[in-house]
């Protein structure tokens, strides 16, 4: 990132920027899923036992093995996953005995719902906290925000589903345990495979609703961890901000202590906070495994956990290669967002 020539069009730099990011997306995946592919090949498992079943013979526990290729050398099943991977074909699950791309398409729509839902909350609770905690710097909401961004960080996100389950299910009643919709009610037309977009797009509003009151629970216990790192970060950047010059400036211009902080302070401490909320992308993606397993979330966490347990390794591959690849995306929308926090910086 760089400043731009004064004759290059904007426009044109971005996009070239975009372009080499999406390059630089290749050799990282590629890497990503050697790496992978080691890793599940040292674990000491027997997926062709899996799936031959107990009671299988030795002879029928060879004949799977065969069939699925797992008794070709290491080099041959990577390159066959390769080959098939650059044609769109994920290979089938060991698991599901369907196509991984058919998974994929189930289950990832659930997952990006969860983790946009949690980002959204995170995102908006975690600056408001922030500033709030840092224009009242040691006051109770500053040390309030201190402790709950403590707990928070330290809390696993499996416990905190437990104990709200209790709570807010068990003893109160208030949110449902989990699943995306109530039992009995079918999922609307799929569009995007996220109910609320779906219910909102065909018309579907009670189901959309149904869907939002089954999201809060999970949403909230996903993003506890990410939004402790935020509303922390948030904090130290306005009070760094506020020691600026041009921030007395304008104090001792007559204007309101509100504007100074919201007009002028806001959006030039926003840039540590667009990184750090973007890096905890990674942590949303990695921490939804624990809370769909939870709140029996039909996502690519579940998913992923249930492929883990039978050594389904072309299922591995493929959720490891989306994961990484929804996170490097992620990143390059961050580095874009830097320019709209921020006029002074373009790309070339």
């Amino acid at each position: 990132m760089a400043p731009c020539a004064p004759d290059d069009p904007e426009s044109v730099s971005v996009i070239a920027f975009i372009v080499r990011r999406l390059i630089l997306l290749i050799p990282v995946l590629i890497g990503v899923s050697l790496l992978t592919f080691l890793i599940s090949r040292i674990i000491p498992a027997d997926p062709a036992r899996m799936i031959a079943g107990p009671h299988a013979g030795p002879a029928q526990v060879e004949a799977v093995r065969h069939a699925y290729g797992l008794d070709r050398p290491l080099w041959q099943q990577y390159t066959t996953y390769m080959g098939g991977l650059l044609h769109g074909d994920l290979g089938t699950s060991f698991h599901t005995q369907r196509p991984v791309r058919d998974d994929l398409g189930d289950f990832l729509p659930a997952t990006l719902e969860l983790t946009l839902a949690a980002m959204a909350f995170t995102i908006v609770v975690g600056i408001l906290l922030g500033v709030l905690a840092a224009t009242n710097r040691d006051g109770w909401i500053d040390n309030l925000t201190r402790l709950l961004s403590v707990t928070g960080v330290s809390m696993p996100v499996f416990w905190l589903g437990l104990m709200l389950q209790l709570l807010l299910y068990y003893r109160l009643g208030w949110l449902p345990a989990g699943g995306r919709l109530d039992t009995g009610l079918k999922p609307p037309p799929h569009l995007t495979g996220m109910y609320i977009v779906d219910g909102l797009v065909t018309g579907h509003w009670s189901l959309a609703a149904n869907a939002a009151w089954h999201l809060i629970l999970p949403a909230l216990v996903l993003s506890v961890g990410s939004l402790a790192v935020v509303t922390r970060m948030m904090r130290a950047s306005v009070l760094e901000v506020m020691g600026r010059d041009y921030i007395r400036t304008a104090r001792a211009k007559g204007l309101a202590r509100s504007r100074v902080v919201w007009r002028h302070a806001l959006r030039n401490a926003l840039l540590p906070t667009i990184t750090v909320a973007g890096l905890q992308t990674g942590y949303l993606l990695s921490g939804a495994i624990l809370v769909e397993a939870v709140f029996s979330w039909s996502g690519i966490g579940l998913y992923a956990a249930q492929s883990i347990i039978s050594s389904d390794y072309n299922a591995i591959m493929s959720v490891t290669l989306v994961i990484a690849a929804l996170f490097i995306l992620v990143n390059l929308l961050v580095d874009l967002l830097y320019a709209v926090a921020d006029p002074r910086i373009h790309y070339r």
